[in-house]
């Protein structure tokens, strides 16, 4: 897991266990996004399936008779929290091609979405009527699985490079004069943006892009988001689809730990 640790991201090749998943996962992402009432996740103008939690699949990741998720990716995540995780109802996103079209946010948010590819950091939510930011969804890592062929430039997640170590120090700094059981209730909103703002400035920004079968890591910490569609891009006429899996930890200390 160097790579995970070192760049905050990691890309597995084509990986036969995790292709028979896909075939299995695939109709029933479909139905998903089909099913009237996951039609409040679509956002941006019916570009982006937002998906969250919308995939039936069991605990053990299966999802009809595709038995158990398994493959190296799964593996190396199964690693990070030292053993094989219980598996949460994955997200499906889907991106179409115009994507992003504003729809329902402010002339800022949509600008920040075209210029910084919604760039956040998972389990930070916004809360209250200031949307201040609060340590709530400590996930353990992102585990992203492409369910449908799509060109690179067709919206692909996008990380900064080493972004891990910035937000790591940062949140770290903000929480040091509060014991942990006061977590989170600290309002991390300003050591947040300061970090994020670092990021732009000195980490690279990588596109990760996956086909059916493969897969990529994405360090809970690391700072990413979703690229524009790309002048010329193509997918599946189901869109550039893809499951993320996002189990959420119980400690925040331990969310923090590396």
């Amino acid at each position: 897991m160097v790579a995970l640790e070192r760049l905050g991201w990691q890309r597995f090749d084509h990986d036969p266990a995790l292709a028979w998943w896909v075939e299995h996962a695939r109709p029933a992402a479909r139905a998903a996004i089909a099913d009237p009432a996951n039609a409040h996740w679509l956002r941006c103008g019916g570009t982006w399936f937002a998906g969250v939690n919308v995939l039936p699949n069991a605990a053990d990741g299966s999802i009809g008779e595709s038995g158990s998720l398994r493959g190296r990716a799964v593996e190396a995540a199964g690693a990070l929290v030292g053993t094989t995780p219980r598996w949460d109802a994955a997200q499906i996103s889907v991106i179409h091609p115009g994507y992003p079209r504003q729809e329902g946010e402010t002339d800022a948010a949509f600008r920040y979405r075209l210029t910084r590819d919604a760039a956040h950091v998972d389990g930070l939510l916004r809360l209250g009527p200031d949307n201040r930011r609060f340590i709530r969804e400590p996930h353990a890592f992102v585990l992203g699985i492409a369910l449908t062929e799509s060109d690179a430039t067709a919206s692909p997640l996008v990380v900064w490079q080493g972004s891990q170590k910035v937000i790591r120090k940062a949140l770290l700094a903000a929480l040091r004069d509060h014991p942990p059981e006061t977590w989170p209730d600290v309002d991390v909103t300003d050591a947040y943006h300061a970090a994020r703002r670092a990021c732009f400035e000195t980490c690279p920004r990588i596109a990760v892009h996956a086909r059916p079968g493969e897969a990529y890591l994405i360090h809970r910490l690391a700072l990413h988001g979703v690229s524009p569609w790309g002048e010329g891009a193509s997918a599946d006429p189901d869109g550039r689809m893809i499951a993320y899996f996002r189990p959420v930890m119980a400690r925040i200390e331990d969310w923090l730990a590396c």
